[in-house]
C-alpha cells in the first residue's frame, strides 16, 4: 500500500522559514517524480514544485521560484520542501504527491497517481 506523509508544517511568522517532509513508502517502483501542491481557503489545488528521481531536475511555480527549494533523499524515501521568505499568501495546505509521468504533465494534479493527506501551514502577518 502506498503512502505518503507529509510533515513540518505549522504557524510560522511573515519572513520566516520552514521545511515540510514527505517520507514515500510503498510505491511500486522507484522511478516516481515528487511534487508539491498546495491548496488555500477556498482556492483550487495549485502546483508548487515537483523533482525528478535523480533530483536532476526541478521545476517551480513562479510564485515560490527564488524562495522555496526541493530536494530529495532517495536512501530514506524522503522529499523535503525548504520554504524561505515566507509570505501569508503562502498560508495553504501542503500536499506531497508522486507520479511516473514526464515533465510535461509534473504541474497538473490530475496527472499524479498517489497524494498524501496533507499538512497546514499558516504564515501569519
Amino acid at each position: 500500500q502506498v503512502q505518503l506523509v507529509e510533515s513540518g508544517g505549522g504557524l510560522v511568522q511573515a519572513g520566516g522559514s520552514l521545511r515540510l517532509s514527505c517520507a514515500a513508502s510503498g510505491l511500486p517502483s522507484s522511478s516516481y517524480v515528487m511534487g508539491w501542491f498546495r491548496q488555500a481557503p477556498d482556492k483550487e489545488r495549485e502546483f508548487v514544485a515537483a523533482i525528478s528521481w535523480s533530483g536532476g531536475s526541478t521545476d517551480y511555480a513562479d510564485s515560490v521560484k527564488g524562495r522555496f527549494t526541493i530536494s530529495r533523499d532517495n536512501t530514506k524515501n524522503i522529499v523535503y520542501l525548504q520554504m524561505s521568505s515566507l509570505k501569508p499568501e503562502d498560508t495553504a495546505v501542503y500536499y506531497c504527491a508522486a507520479t511516473q509521468k514526464g515533465r510535461d504533465f509534473w504541474r497538473a494534479s490530475l496527472a499524479m497517481n498517489y497524494w498524501g493527506k496533507g499538512t497546514l501551514v499558516t504564515v501569519s502577518s
